[in-house]
């Protein structure tokens, strides 16, 4: 479909009437041959007003749990439970997505530093104006599904400017246990988007390349109960976290990188908290004769992990977010407890 109305802001109730639901393929560029490249949108106008929500997946092409998540969201909710509306922007970087790539192919541009985007710009930037103003500006709150780049995992959490009110309340209203704050960068989705009016939350979750389907459902159940917090679904239980701690942008984070090229054996585990001096990995020859290993330089939680075993002098292995007194002690209930979800493949 093209839309040609000049209110990208009114366009969704004209083509989705309230009490429908419409799978949509937008498109947003073209290829060499001039063929449409569609980004999948599900659109669910429900039967009765209230504020709309966006949930979007695979900004990064290669991000793939936050494209099963939305799936089934697009398929879980009706308009007639919905008191306003919800958009599903099933694949952002078409052209990432369909070449197996974080970025956007050929250029190696960032489409989540592109945003508002630019109509005349970058390929990038008129791809993200194209999102930005037929969709984004249409909706009152946002979440953005991430995983980790290739070889590597993440711990599922939320990214959230807490300094912003209205965006601590949806990042916490999604119920994870650990928000990790600050404003973002300049082009980020999430800075853009909360900057203009509509406060939006990243959620990190996993693995590139994959569904990993623990995770996919602890998402699920943070939509819908951010969508009982702001009244899309009325009367029904908001999931606020057993235990949370905000993670302050000022807190110490650090990327850990090996000093010795060879096979990386981690260590750590089974849960992503360590305590200063831990051995988080050995790096080894081929020859195993001399090991060197990684330490925990101070007491945190792994929120990011190398997963392919090899690295080179400077590859990131892990990074580390310190941790305060107090989340190390609710941690440690949690491990005692056995609720702390942790990479549970491990």
């Amino acid at each position: 479909m093209i839309v040609t109305t000049e209110d990208p802001q009114h366009w969704i109730r004209d083509v989705v009437p309230p009490g429908e639901k419409r799978h949509i393929q937008y498109p947003i560029s073209e290829t060499y041959q001039g063929n449409n490249l569609e980004l999948p949108v599900t659109i669910i106008n429900g039967e009765y007003d209230g504020p709309w929500l966006f949930l979007s997946a695979a900004i990064h092409g290669d991000e793939l749990n936050g494209v099963k998540v939305l799936q089934k969201a697009a398929t879980r909710y009706q308009p007639d439970e919905l008191h306003g509306g919800l958009i599903c922007l099933h694949v952002l970087n078409v052209p990432g997505f369909i070449a197996h790539q974080r970025t956007i192919p050929i250029y190696d541009q960032d489409l989540n530093r592109a945003f508002p985007g630019n109509a005349d710009g970058t390929t990038a930037a008129r791809i993200a104006h194209e999102i930005y103003q037929r969709f984004i500006t249409h909706c009152d709150i946002g979440i953005d599904f991430h995983t980790s780049t290739r070889n590597r995992t993440t711990l599922f959490h939320v990214r959230a400017n807490t300094d912003d009110k209205r965006v601590e309340r949806l990042a916490l209203s999604f119920g994870a246990n650990i928000i990790i704050s600050g404003a973002g960068s300049r082009g980020m989705l999430r800075k853009e988007a909360t900057d203009d009016g509509v406060p939006t939350i990243v959620v990190e979750m996993g693995k590139a390349h994959r569904f990993q389907s623990w995770l996919i459902e602890e998402a699920l159940s943070g939509i819908e109960s951010v969508m009982n917090e702001y009244g899309l679904l009325p009367d029904r239980e908001v999931r606020w976290p057993g235990w949370f701690r905000v993670i302050e942008a000022t807190t110490e984070k650090k990327w850990i990188r090996a000093d010795n090229g060879g096979l990386v054996d981690m260590t750590w585990g089974p849960y992503p908290f360590v305590y200063e001096d831990d051995v988080i990995c050995k790096i080894s020859g081929h020859f195993d004769q001399e090991k060197n290993e990684v330490r925990a330089p101070f007491t945190g939680l792994l929120v990011g992990i190398l997963e392919n075993p090899v690295a080179v002098p400077g590859h990131p292995v892990c990074h580390l977010v310190r941790t305060d007194r107090s989340t190390k002690r609710e941690i440690e209930a949690e491990i005692r407890r056995g609720e702390f979800l942790g990479y549970r493949e491990r």
